[in-house]
């Protein structure tokens, strides 16, 4: 690749997965400069909050760790310095690190530009380059070109020589159906129910959406208990959304 200004590659942990609402705690930049040349930035960050235990061990980053660190207003203006003048890359960086990174700096009443900054992200190019159909997971797995793709009989055999093969593959994976329906139905750990509705946070349940997304909800039922009715009346949610709030409406609330 030709590089006619620097490239920063960038990284971004923090204290959960919201752009928008969670905090940085570590920031690391590599400029990749036209002459072949690199320079780094790396720098743990005090985001004035708890990082909660989930999200601990995901990144490893402890409260402890972070507990001396500058907050990211001490060093806001180092980082847009380093940035000066760069295009940015990364991996899922659209979705996640810009915008992220851009709030942070909004809380200290400066900006990052990307308007007139090329940005290259690696995870669009995996998506758009690497196939996640059958079709592809037939040549993977089987080693053998689908015929007949999108023809009910043709899918159906497919499907069966890959599941086949995935169990060869992955010796590691339950052999019996019962194991294999746990495998392919459990639920991520991060989430308190099956639609992502509310996630974990220190081993208590929060709301994940909305205008409360991160509000504890024993919290909400406390503060704002017609929220919580809502949720429990108004006929859109999951039941097991609907079976915790009505539950935490009666003081029981879910445990990690």
């Amino acid at each position: 690749m030709n590089l006619t200004r620097p490239l920063i590659f960038i990284d971004l942990e923090a204290t959960g997965s919201d752009p928008t609402r969670d905090r940085l705690v570590e920031i690391g930049l590599i400029k990749a400069l036209p002459d072949g040349s690199r320079a780094e930035y790396v720098q743990r960050v005090n985001p004035g909050v708890r990082i909660p235990a989930e999200v601990i061990a995901v990144h490893h980053i402890t409260n402890e760790d972070i507990a001396q660190a500058p907050s990211f207003k001490d060093i806001a203006p180092q980082v847009l310095a380093f940035l000066e003048g760069c295009d940015l890359a990364g991996f899922g960086i659209s979705r996640y690190d810009i915008p992220l990174l851009k709030e942070e700096l909004k809380r200290c009443g400066l900006t990052l530009e990307t308007e007139h900054r090329a940005v290259i992200d690696g995870l669009t190019i995996y998506h758009q380059r690497e196939r996640r159909d059958l079709t592809a997971a037939y040549e993977f797995y089987c080693k053998k070109t689908l015929m007949g793709a999108h023809g009910a009989q043709a899918d159906a055999l497919a499907s069966m020589e890959v599941l086949f093969a995935q169990l060869k593959r992955y010796p590691d994976l339950p052999q019996t159906l019962e194991g294999l329906h746990e495998y392919c139905n459990r639920q991520d750990e991060r989430f308190v129910d099956s639609g992502r509705k509310m996630i974990w946070r220190d081993g208590e349940a929060a709301i994940n959406f909305g205008k409360h997304k991160g509000v504890l909800l024993k919290d909400l039922v406390r503060k704002q208990r017609d929220y919580v009715e809502w949720i429990v009346s108004d006929g859109k949610f999951q039941q097991d959304v609907v079976d915790i709030c009505w539950r935490a409406l009666r003081g029981e609330f879910p445990k990690k």
